[in-house]
C-alpha cells in the first residue's frame, strides 16, 4: 500500500537527474521531487518525508545550507547528502552539525542509494520508537513526581494533627505516660515529617525553573540557624557575614542548601564534646558567594567522601538518624543554578562544606 511505503524527497536543480532518480526508484519508494530548496521548504509544509536526499551543489544554495535551514522546523526526516565533487570541509561541516545521516558520490550507484534509502528509514524508524518512548518515560515520570508531591503535602496533615495532639497532652498532663511510648511516637512523628519535607524539598528543586532576586545573607544565616537550633539548643554559632555588594541569586535553592548543611552540622556532633560549634562564614564578591560551614562533629570517614553526595547513602560510623538524601538535594540544588560544593572532613575532629555560587546582578549580565 502506498501509505507504508518510505516517502522520500529528492532536491536537486537538474531536471534530468529528477526524472531519472524518479524512474527508478517509484516502484520501491513513493517519491517527492523539487528542483529547488524553496520548492522542497513549501513541500515539506505539507508533506512528512521519511528520507530527504538533497544535492550538494545547487544554485543559491548548497545541500549542507538547505538542511542547515530546515532542522528546526523538520527534525526528524533523515538526511543524505549527494556530492559530484570531493568537497571535504563541506562534508566534514555537514557531518559535525548532525545534518546528514550518510553522504553518496554522483553518479550515484542504484544499489547503493536504494541500501542507504533504506538503512535510512530503519534508523528514522529507531529514532521515531526512541522519541515515543523518552516522551512516555517522560510522562510517567511526571505523574509519579506529582503524585509524590501530593502524597506527601496530604500526608503531613495528619501527621502534624497527631503531633498537635502529643503536645496538648504533655500540657495538661491529660495522659500518664511512664513508659514514654508519647515521645517515642513523638520522636517518630518528627523524624518521618523531616524525611517528607525532603521529598517536597526535591520535588521542588527538580521542577521549578530558577527565580533570581536578592539576597540578603544576614537575614538568610540568621533564619536558618533559628530553624536549626531547636534540634540542639548547646550549639555555638559562629558567624562572619561580609557582603558589601548586591547578590542576585535563587534564594529557594540557596536556602535549601544552607538550611541543610547547617542541619548535618548541628545533628553530626559529638556526643561528648563540651564546646560544640557550628562556624559559618560567607562573602559576597561580585561574581560569586563563597558560604563555609564548618563543625566539630563527628566527621566523614576519608572512603565515604565520594559517595556522600548519593542519593539515600549514610555512612557507616555514625548512628545519627538522617534520610541520605539532604546532601544529593545540595549537590542537585546548586547543579541547577551552575554552583559548585567541596568538602573537607577528619573523621574524630569535624567537617567544613565550601560553596560557590554565581552572583547573577545585572553588573554580570
Amino acid at each position: 500500500m502506498k501509505g507504508d511505503r518510505i516517502k522520500v524527497l529528492y532536491v536537486d536543480d537538474e531536471t534530468n537527474n529528477l526524472n531519472a532518480f524518479k524512474a527508478s526508484y517509484r516502484r520501491n519508494f513513493e517519491i517527492y521531487t523539487a528542483s529547488s530548496a524553496q520548492d522542497a521548504k513549501k513541500l515539506l509544509h505539507d508533506v512528512e518525508v521519511n528520507v530527504i536526499i538533497a544535492d550538494q551543489r545547487m544554485p543559491g544554495t548548497t545541500g549542507v545550507e538547505f538542511f542547515n535551514a530546515i532542522k528546526e522546523l523538520h527534525p526528524d526526516p533523515v538526511r543524505i547528502l549527494l556530492t559530484g565533487y570531493t568537497d571535504i570541509e563541506s562534508l566534514v561541516d555537514a557531518i559535525n552539525k548532525g545534518q546528514i545521516y550518510q553522504y553518496i558520490k554522483k553518479p550515484w550507484d542504484e544499489f547503493e542509494l536504494q541500501t542507504a534509502i533504506k538503512n535510512a528509514y530503519d534508523f528514522y524508524n529507531a529514532r521515531k520508537q526512541l522519541k515515543e518512548k523518552v516522551e512516555a518515560l517522560e510522562k510517567t515520570n511526571d505523574e509519579l513526581s506529582r503524585f509524590i508531591y501530593s502524597a506527601s503535602h496530604d500526608l503531613r496533615s495528619p501527621l502534624m494533627s497527631v503531633l498537635g495532639i502529643i503536645n496538648l497532652s504533655k500540657m495538661d498532663n491529660s495522659v500518664v505516660d511512664p513508659n514514654g511510648y508519647l515521645s517515642m511516637i513523638e520522636t517518630s512523628i518528627v523524624r518521618l515529617d523531616g524525611f517528607i519535607q525532603k521529598i517536597i524539598e526535591y520535588y521542588k528543586n527538580s521542577r521549578l525553573e530558577p527565580e533570581y532576586e536578592y539576597i540578603d545573607f544576614k537575614s538568610l544565616i540568621k533564619e536558618s540557624v533559628e530553624a536549626c537550633r531547636h534540634q540542639n539548643p548547646s550549639i555555638i554559632f559562629h558567624t562572619e557575614i561580609e557582603q558589601q555588594v548586591e547578590f542576585m541569586g535563587d534564594f529557594f535553592r540557596t536556602s535549601v542548601v544552607v538550611n541543610n548543611l547547617i542541619s548535618n552540622a548541628v545533628k553530626y556532633q559529638k556526643p561528648d564534646e563540651k564546646h560544640q560549634t557550628v562556624t559559618l562564614s560567607v562573602k559576597v564578591e561580585p561574581h560569586r558567594a563563597i558560604i563555609s560551614i564548618e563543625d566539630n562533629g563527628i566527621g566523614i570517614l576519608s572512603e565515604h567522601l565520594n559517595n556522600i553526595f548519593k542519593m539515600f547513602f549514610r555512612t557507616k560510623n555514625n548512628s545519627k538518624p538522617g534520610t541520605g538524601i539532604g546532601l544529593y538535594i545540595v549537590k542537585e540544588a546548586l547543579t541547577r543554578i551552575g554552583g559548585t560544593i567541596s568538602v573537607t572532613s577528619t573523621f574524630g575532629r569535624g567537617t567544613r562544606f565550601e560553596i560557590n555560587i554565581p552572583n547573577k546582578t545585572e553588573f554580570n549580565a
